[in-house]
């Protein structure tokens, strides 16, 4: 059966990333149809095989980070290996990198040296702290930008001290950013006929994703603090305890309380001096959040969210990871996806987050992530090379 049609499958990308920010935004695109290029250092040259800092290249995080992709060798420090890249280019439409600011130009590989070989490309950046100012050639990973982004200090308990996020949220977002912002200027090429130079950082990603924390600053001038699981402006929203386990409740507004505390049994509690309106439900929350517990902490985690369901009010339990995957929700939405490896077998991806009724997903994705070079010499057969040549190529450690 053909392949179903996916919607930038016309596009043409070069991705010259490594670690995880970068291959996230090249994941974004490769998912939806376009054929990435994944350039790698040859197997001699390879500091980092196998995936370096996300683990070894058969191993969940590297499968699921760059599935979808075609993998070439290529030493960019030799003419010969930069010329392969920039034989590449002039039929590429979008070159991905994230290295340290200044490393693509001492390599000759930057936005202009494209340009020049493609006036139509579209250069993709992500950095630790930008393409340019005091820290721009500073190396920077996620958990640098999750604490020098505020995050950390916003998040754990009251008192604990900085904690960081348990995702590489700074990584992810400044990933799926880049790939938004290329997007944005293939849009936009349509009609300039001109590529351009698109670029995020870390910690740019980052201080957006503090989003109404970073507006209590920037307009309010008041420094947001570690609220715990408690939701730092909405009461009563956070985790309670059940026989069982734990739950989220989120009945923030007089609208949701009263209907918590009607399915609760506890009407007087709208009323009540210290919780008839937000002002003093968010001054007093300890005392309210204990007024809650009392009740959910003799009932069962399904009990409570089957009950605040039918009132119309927002809960839900608190899973592990396998639960989460097991839901029958979660399950439902098809998120969880398969591919098809060679030597690994039938292996379970995460897959895309948006829903094209056009254009679907499919439930088996097209490519496994590919072997280190696996595609190296198709693709440069594809470029004109023969047999001869890419052998040549291969002994100078070209490819």
């Amino acid at each position: 059966m053909p392949e179903p049609r996916l919607p930038l499958s016309r596009f043409r990308v070069l991705d010259l990333t490594a670690h995880r920010a970068g291959p996230t935004c090249a994941r974004q695109l490769a998912d939806w149809g376009a054929d990435v290029i994944k350039i790698e250092p040859p197997a001699a040259l390879d500091d980092e095989p196998g995936g370096g800092l996300i683990g070894k290249r058969h191993g969940s995080d590297f499968q699921n980070l760059h599935r979808n992709k075609r993998s070439l060798t290529l030493n960019l420090k030799q003419a010969e290996g930069k010329a392969i890249f920039f034989k590449l280019v002039e039929t590429a439409d979008v070159v991905l990198e994230n290295y340290r600011s200044d490393v693509k130009t001492r390599l000759g590989v930057d936005y202009e040296a494209c340009r020049k070989v493609n006036p139509r490309i579209v250069y993709g950046s992500i950095a630790g702290f930008g393409q340019d100012g005091p820290y721009a050639t500073r190396p920077g990973v996620d958990q640098i930008a999750q604490g020098m982004g505020g995050l950390m200090s916003i998040t754990g308990l009251p008192g604990q001290g900085p904690v960081r996020v348990g995702i590489p949220i700074a990584d992810l977002t400044s990933g799926h950013f880049l790939a938004q912002g290329v997007l944005i200027a293939l849009l936009d090429r349509e009609h300039t006929g001109v590529g351009q130079w698109v670029h995020t950082s870390l910690l740019e990603a980052q201080i957006a994703m503090l989003d109404f924390q970073g507006s209590r600053w920037l307009m309010d001038k008041e420094v947001p603090a570690q609220a715990g699981n408690d939701h730092p402006t909405s009461t009563p929203t956070g985790v309670f305890p059940t026989t069982d386990g734990t739950v989220n409740i989120a009945a923030a507004g007089d609208r949701l309380y009263r209907r918590l505390c009607e399915a609760l049994g506890r009407p007087d509690l709208i009323a009540h001096p210290d919780f008839n309106d937000t002002g003093k439900r968010r001054k007093n929350r300890v005392a309210l959040n204990q007024a809650i517990a009392e009740i959910t902490a003799k009932m069962s985690s399904a009990e409570v969210v089957a009950l605040l369901t039918k009132a119309g009010v927002p809960s839900g339990p608190i899973y592990s990871i396998d639960q989460t995957f097991g839901d029958p929700q979660v399950q439902h939405l098809g998120i969880a996806k398969q591919v098809e490896h060679a030597s690994l077998g039938t292996l379970g991806v995460v897959g895309q987050p948006i829903n094209l009724s056009a254009a679907p997903q499919p439930a088996t994705l097209r490519m496994p992530t590919p072997e280190l070079g696996e595609h190296s010499e198709a693709l440069l057969t594809e470029l004109g090379y023969d047999a001869d040549a890419i052998a040549q190529l291969r002994t100078q450690n070209v490819i």
